[in-house]
């Protein structure tokens, strides 16, 4: 049976975000996860107002970063500043200093700026000036990238895109859905929202330690493993998934049966969060890339070959 607060979660985040419950599943997993989340979509499908409802209905400290080309590292993490009236260093925080941080338009940043989020990512730690500083918990990263516009953008290097857990779209809204949207913001009267808190931070962490206690048998174990080596044999893949991809397929897997009411991973499980969790995880060959094929289409092809385990 699913948690309450699961439900209430969810329900309170669709009164701004509608039809797009599968995608909010998704974040919601990877936040149970403690994971990162990359959105590879176009402007203008309330990527930013997702956001932002997490953060409000989790308690969670909040902030946006507009990456750009000019964005250096030290307006990310912070920088030290010589105070005169004490004849010392103090350092001021940037506005990754906080619980979930939006970084917005992510590929538009230099290689070198984009590396400032890598410890942080992986540690949750950031050492500046010699000095370590803790973030969080929780420590979430939720990044967009369009993949529209390519002047002017730096591709996310294979290593950060390891770093998060599952890239994922949002998708246009269908009819009915888009009606919705318009009539809940002539209700509203305003552009900006409110909705309520429905956990505290700790709580957050709370509901984290409780995903990790979820149950995994020995038969799905072997399932996630024999899932993730075939994308280093499968011959459409250039370069397969290391093993930080079966971790986070085994901790996306966990989150996203506690999420369905379970306190133990299932098969189904694992096929749900398989290719959010891989598909940015593995290099097409060239040749089949121009030939249309795309990454989740061949991570089906692996669903399909490697059988599933009953469970009884």
């Amino acid at each position: 049976m699913t948690d309450d607060r699961i439900n209430a979660i969810l329900d309170e985040i669709s009164k701004v975000i509608v039809g797009k419950q599968l995608i909010l599943k998704r974040v919601l997993a990877s936040l149970l996860a403690n994971g990162h989340i990359l959105f590879h979509d176009v402007p203008g499908l309330a990527k930013t107002m997702m956001a932002r409802s997490f953060s409000m209905v989790l308690g969670l400290s909040y902030n946006r970063i507009s990456f750009t080309p000019d964005l250096l590292p030290a307006d990310i993490t912070g920088v030290s500043i010589f105070n005169i009236k004490n004849n010392e260093f103090e350092f001021k925080k940037g506005p990754i200093h906080c619980s979930l941080l939006l970084a917005d338009e992510i590929n538009r940043a230099s290689p070198k700026t984009q590396s400032a989020l890598l410890e942080a990512m992986q540690e949750k730690t950031l050492t500046i000036d010699g000095h370590t500083y803790q973030l969080g918990p929780p420590f979430i990263v939720m990044a967009t990238e369009n993949p529209l516009e390519f002047e002017g953008t730096f591709p996310l290097p294979e290593a950060q895109l390891d770093r998060f857990l599952m890239k994922t779209t949002v998708g246009y809204p269908s009819y009915d859905d888009e009606i919705i949207i318009l009539q809940n913001r002539i209700a509203r009267k305003k552009e900006d929202f409110n909705l309520k808190q429905i956990l505290s931070a700790n709580e957050l962490a709370n509901l984290q330690n409780e995903v990790e206690n979820v149950t995994i048998s020995q038969p799905i174990i072997e399932y996630i493993v024999k899932l993730v080596s075939e994308t280093r044999n499968n011959p459409k893949i250039s370069v397969g998934s290391s093993p930080r991809g079966s971790l986070g397929l085994l901790s996306a897997s966990k989150s996203w049966a506690y999420i369905n009411g379970r306190n133990f991973v299932n098969p189904q499980d694992v096929q749900d969060v398989f290719i959010p969790v891989m598909a940015h995880r593995i290099i097409l060959r060239s040749g089949d890339l121009i030939t249309g094929i795309t990454s989740e289409s061949v991570l089906d092809e692996i669903l399909e070959k490697i059988t599933a385990p009953r469970i009884e």
